[in-house]
């Protein structure tokens, strides 16, 4: 759920961009509907936007299967807390250089040795613009980054970042152009996992079917819309936490299909209960429905920089002013969403109640004064883009009702079958309505709801779908990164909220809630950052 269910995305990262699970069934039928005692359990997904790389994987369908098949340096606990994983220890005294001592015993699934230099190659390959990875502006804080980066038509001096270097096999130095304290955090996210030799000798093949350092393997090669499956991996050091044997991610493009296969048992985890479901999920599944708060943001965005029809900040502010947020999360998901004030999650450190202010709050009247005073739209229509194998059909269209009606206006909402539809078109500039956005955090930090959505950087390889720049927040976000404790450092990060508050690229309508649930196969599951813990995942 990056661009996330929620990114994903929802908490954790992977764009996301909220994808929303889809639902719709998948063909293969491993680990749905098999006995209790087999340990295959299977979960619904949607279609990953791209192949199983971690470094372009920035989505929470493809995310989840990602990090089943590694692990990283550090991870997001199931209190969603930072703690070291594949780091038996990660020292600073300066927040510039960090010092980074690798627990011995990780191998990848085809048994060649995990070491330093397993990072150091694969965070290379992330962090070259040649190489054109989703999460490429993640690693805009070690030394060297710009100079893989020299921008369009340009082509990279180097194919190393300076500010890497493998000690030994088990010793890893990173040295970043400036202090970032929320660094150890954001060595969780998947873009920072170590890849293999096989990796680079055909990245597209290895995206069909990866080689990770996981607790599971790959169990052939992914089937598009359909499953991937992937087994325990024996030799996995920590193996003995993992009660599940194998999964079935099976892919659905539609969320009602998803939650009926779970009610039916056909399906084990449904990490995302549809609309249709939020009135009786707790009901129908008792002790096994979730119901916690969650770190994803759901939007309406806007291609700012392809359509100028946008680009008066008058104009999406009078759109957000006519949405009213309180109806679509009490009357819309039941309770299960919360009205949006902020670009920052509520569970966030520096989360500010009411920060939106006047712009997302609803007042017709005003929306629809500041809207004639804006210009107004092209022939006084607006076309909203959703993904339709994600559970979003009756918010959208709930939404493009208020604008209608509020504004006076013509609205209508289009759906795309896929996320990585919507997406790519957006990418490709083929789209220029507004279009449904989620983020879900990949770390817990206010800089990681800004930077990868907002940036100038975050265009060609990050989230930021709307093409929006403004110089000024791209000064507050590098001061915000060079503070000298957290508190310097939200103050410089909430002047570059401020900015987008005012400025709308990103109309935040509403904050999710984590609402889940599992089959009597299981009797306990853990979600965090977006995904599954898998060894909190306990069978029944």
């Amino acid at each position: 759920m990056r661009g996330a269910k929620s990114a994903t995305w929802v908490a954790g990262a992977i764009i996301v961009a909220m994808a929303a699970t889809a639902c719709g069934g998948g063909k293969d039928n491993a680990g749905g509907g098999s006995s209790k005692s087999d340990g295959i359990v299977s979960m619904e997904i949607g279609e990953p936007q791209n192949g199983l790389v971690p470094s372009n994987t920035y989505e929470t369908e493809g995310g989840e299967v990602v990090h089943a098949l590694f692990v990283g340096l550090t991870k997001l606990d199931a209190d969603n807390k930072i703690v070291d994983d594949m780091a038996q220890s990660i020292e600073t005294t300066d927040s510039k250089v960090w010092t980074i001592k690798l627990k011995p015993g990780y191998t990848f699934h085809n048994g060649e040795k995990v070491t330093a230099k397993s990072f150091v190659d694969a965070w290379n390959y992330g962090a070259n613009q040649d190489n054109a990875q989703q999460t490429n502006p993640l690693f805009s804080h070690i030394d060297g980054y710009a100079d893989l980066n020299p921008g369009e038509g340009k082509k990279p001096k180097t194919d190393k970042l300076s500010g890497l270097q493998a000690v030994d096999d088990s010793t890893l130095k990173v040295t970043l152009t400036a202090p970032f304290s929320a660094f150890k955090a954001q060595l969780s996210f998947n873009a920072f996992f170590p890849l293999p030799e096989a990796f680079f000798k055909d990245p597209k093949g290895f995206g069909e079917a990866p080689i990770g350092n996981g607790p599971y393997e790959m169990k052939g090669k992914v089937k598009h819309n359909e499953s991937i499956s992937v087994v325990k991996f024996d030799k996995f050091p920590e193996a003995s936490k993992y009660a599940v044997k194998g999964i079935n991610f099976k892919v659905y493009s539609n969320a009602d299909t998803a939650y009926r296969d779970l009610q039916g048992g056909s399906i084990d985890i449904d990490d995302s209960i549809p609309t249709s479901g939020l009135a009786t999920y707790k009901q129908d599944l008792g002790d096994r429905a979730i119901d916690e708060s969650d770190s994803g943001v759901g939007y309406i965005g806007f291609p700012l920089k392809y359509n100028k029809a946008f680009q008066n900040p008058d104009l999406r502010k009078a759109i957000s002013m006519s949405i009213d947020r309180k109806t679509i999360a009490d009357k819309i998901f039941l309770g299960s969403r919360m009205p949006a004030d902020d670009f920052i999650s509520p569970i966030i450190p520096g989360y500010r109640q009411g920060a939106c202010g006047d712009a997302c709050t609803l007042n017709p009247t005003e929306a629809k004064k500041l809207y004639q005073e804006s210009g107004g739209l092209p022939g006084d229509t607006l076309e909203i883009g959703y993904n339709a194998d994600g559970d979003h059909k009756a918010w959208i269209e709930a939404v493009a009702n208020q604008i209608q009606t509020n504004l006076g206006i013509k609205v209508t909402a289009k759906p795309f079958e896929q996320f990585q539809t919507i997406l790519n078109d957006l990418d490709a500039k083929k789209y220029s309505g507004g279009f449904r956005m989620g983020w879900n955090m990949d770390y817990p930090n206010m800089e990681n709801y800004l930077r990868p959505i907002f940036s100038k950087d975050a265009i060609a390889n990050g989230s930021n779908y709307a093409g929006y720049t403004n110089p000024e927040f791209e000064k507050l976000l590098a001061a915000g990164d060079k503070a000298a404790t957290d508190a310097d450092a939200q103050k410089e990060y909430h002047a570059a909220d401020d900015i987008l508050l005012k400025e709308m690229p990103y109309i935040p309508v509403y904050f999710y809630k984590l609402n889940a649930g599992y089959s009597d196969k299981l009797s306990a599951v853990k979600i965090a950052g977006g995904n599954v813990l898998w060894d909190t995942v306990k069978l029944a």
